[in-house]
């Protein structure tokens, strides 16, 4: 059963107009989440607003947005200074321009979200939009508030649906010259060969079981093995103090190291095979 929409609103192309629900495409609710609870109580510590100067907590009513001026100088804005500066792409995803699928870079893309027609009637007006931009090979760019923040977003039609993604403003990405600008080193042409083998043998079909959380299973782990015991047993600290290997030399030959890789693949196929 899909998740309850967290957005609804319409889907626009000059005259064409649909109702449309959107729900985030990803979810972290199976991560392992902690609270934070006092060691000597096992109570759970709670946290809140506190005036920095008085020292005194603040009560919910009187919260308020502050946009610095200058040292301790603040422009205070209300609930309804922020909700006077409402604007369309509130409750309308207005598509203002296409671009060719393969025009926008991968670092600029934040988050997928599923958008979907939310009324029969809105299906047809839907189908249509998605079609057109699936068969000219396009994504549709729009703006759209979020958390009262106005994003620029890509709509990318996928199946039955479309994927709306949010996108990073120009000033968050960095440039990747100043990153790689010192790299000036060539690749050694006998090297690339043993490269695209090793690379060969161990492609395979992509599937989400690739990447996995180890972590989040081993918590899971201690989580539920702590839940069997009724008290749980300490860690010796010392036990193990200074028995950790030396870390080995980074510095390999690569050349040895690649033909050792390819020796290793090639014992292991052929023990599968047998």
């Amino acid at each position: 059963m899909a998740p309850r929409p967290y957005w609804k609103g319409y889907l626009k192309l000059s005259l064409v107009t649909c109702p449309v629900a959107m729900s985030p495409a990803t979810s972290e609710s199976e991560k392992v989440r902690f609270h934070t609870l006092n060691k000597e109580t096992g109570n759970r510590v709670v946290s809140q607003y506190v005036d920095s100067v008085t020292g005194k907590p603040v009560k919910d009513q009187n919260e308020a947005k502050g946009y610095a001026r200058g040292e301790n100088d603040y422009i205070i804005l209300t609930d309804d200074d922020l909700d006077a500066v409402a604007l369309e792409t509130v409750r309308t995803i207005d598509i203002e321009k296409f671009v060719p699928r393969d025009s926008i870079e991968w670092v600029y893309f934040e988050k997928p979200h599923y958008l979907m027609p939310d009324d029969p009637v809105g299906q047809e007006a839907f189908a249509v939009i998605r079609d057109a931009m699936a068969a000219d090979n396009v994504l549709g760019v729009s703006r759209l508030v979020i958390g009262r923040r106005e994003r620029a977003v890509v709509l990318e039609p996928r199946g039955e649906g479309i994927v709306l993604w949010t996108l990073r403003f120009g000033d968050e990405v960095r440039p990747e010259e100043s990153y790689f600008e010192d790299i000036d080193e060539e690749a050694d042409p006998e090297l690339v060969p043993l490269v695209q083998q090793l690379i060969k043998q161990r492609t395979k079909k992509w599937s989400p079981s690739m990447v996995t959380d180890p972590i989040q299973e081993s918590l899971l782990t201690i989580i539920a093995e702590k839940k069997k015991a009724l008290t749980p047993k300490r860690k010796s600290n010392g036990a193990n103090k200074g028995t950790k290997d030396e870390p080995s030399s980074n510095v390999i030959n690569i050349m040895d190291a690649l033909r050792k890789s390819m020796e290793a693949e090639l014992r292991g196929q052929k023990q599968t095979k047998r």
